[in-house]
């Protein structure tokens, strides 16, 4: 996750009993081909603004069926960073509301999809397509609660829609310092692909270092797996690790390195435990395009990242990963994974179609949700191979 990330050496991943080596040996960046890719690169225009009294109250139901789940679990102490009894929408109530009745609320899509833009099989009712049904995975310190908009977006459409929450993520109570691996990590996921009947099939939706969960589950279960879409994503090749890519960003903006805080669980003499980020700079490095209210959310749901997962090299072959059509969803004002970053890893092994999103951050579930609903749909109805 950044600069600071690159800075632990794979040594130090392998040898946790070692000291901590200096941050000024990192990992040299992985080889990436220079051959541009083939791909069609689609460009969905900012989006107008969604009804205020319909997100608050969609984020202000995500905050409380979270609260509500960790009282009824006792997790509460375990949680303090990611459940707070204030209202985090406390602030907009401040504002005087003008009465709307519901049938003059304007809906969700009231923007349409460009009209020179040609879907395939764009005429086809959800009931008719082959795979109805998206699994959605938060990316690092997130959880299930940021698809609160694209999962009502999709399931208004027809689509059946889960979120999962990794372990130590979202409502899941594990502590994130315990996690040591990255199946660990990913264990609610390839948990839930195991349970699917043999007939059943998913579109698997990854973002940030979650599309390293949808490329390990696509590897282990690539009979359950339709498509797979990657939003701001680690799209890795094999053998890589998330460290790996990051270190390819050593010496550009440290703005997303002043905002991670390394900690140590077992000491400062061992690897670090996990990563959190400072609230004061959330904003400016996740959320540079999301609503006010929506980064007070964030804020108060966010948890630490676990770093061991971090350190993994991917396994990844041909016959399975390999096998299953890639689409990636590039975010042009994203601070995080910044543009740069995003585009070699398309080139390095190019997906079937890049989509762009205009004046998305990090999180377009929360900056551009129209949109991103739009491109969900739009991969959809693109017909397998």
């Amino acid at each position: 996750m950044g600069n600071s990330l690159a800075c632990f050496s794979q040594n130090q991943a392998i040898k946790r009993n070692k000291t901590r080596a200096k941050s000024s040996h990192s990992l040299p960046p992985p080889h990436f081909p220079s051959s541009a890719s083939q791909r069609s690169d689609k460009v969905f225009p900012k989006e107008n603004s969604i009804d205020d009294d319909y997100i608050k109250d969609q984020a202000r139901v995500a905050a409380a069926l979270l609260l509500q789940h960790h009282q009824q679990n006792g997790t509460l102490t375990q949680f303090e960073r990611s459940v707070s009894l204030r209202d985090p929408l406390a602030s907009s109530k401040r504002q005087k509301r003008i009465p709307r009745s519901s049938s003059s609320r304007p809906s969700l899509l009231s923007d349409s999809l460009p009209q020179q833009l040609e879907l395939p099989n764009q005429g086809t009712e959800v009931e008719e397509l082959e795979t109805k049904h998206f699994v959605l995975v938060h990316g690092g310190g997130f959880g299930a609660w940021c698809w609160y908009k694209t999962s009502t977006l999709l399931k208004e459409n027809g689509y059946q829609v889960d979120a999962i929450d990794l372990t130590g993520s979202g409502a899941h109570s594990f502590d994130s310092n315990n996690i040591t691996s990255l199946s660990e990590y990913v264990k609610p996921l390839t948990n839930y692909l195991e349970k699917l009947p043999e007939s059943k099939k998913v579109i698997l939706v990854g973002h940030d270092i979650g599309g390293v969960c949808v490329s390990y589950a696509m590897e282990l279960h690539r009979s359950k797996v339709s498509k797979a879409v990657f939003i701001a994503a680690a799209m890795l090749m094999n053998e890589q690790s998330i460290l790996d890519m990051f270190s390819m960003q050593l010496g550009s903006d440290n703005l997303f390195q002043r905002a991670q805080m390394f900690l140590y669980a077992n000491g400062k003499n061992r690897p670090p435990t996990a990563i959190d980020f400072d609230k004061s700079l959330l904003k400016d490095v996740l959320f540079n395009q999301t609503p006010a209210k929506d980064v007070e959310l964030a804020s108060v749901l966010m948890r630490p990242i676990p770093f061991a997962p971090l350190t993994e090299k991917l396994s990844l072959s041909a016959t399975n990963y390999g096998s299953i059509p890639r689409f990636y969803v590039k975010t042009l004002e994203d601070f995080a994974i910044p543009v740069s970053l995003q585009e070699a890893m398309i080139d390095s092994d190019p997906p079937e179609h890049v989509f762009q999103m205009k004046g998305s951050d990090h999180s377009p579930f929360l900056s551009k949700p129209q949109a991103l609903h739009k491109i969900l749909v739009e991969i959809s109805k693109i017909p397998l191979k």
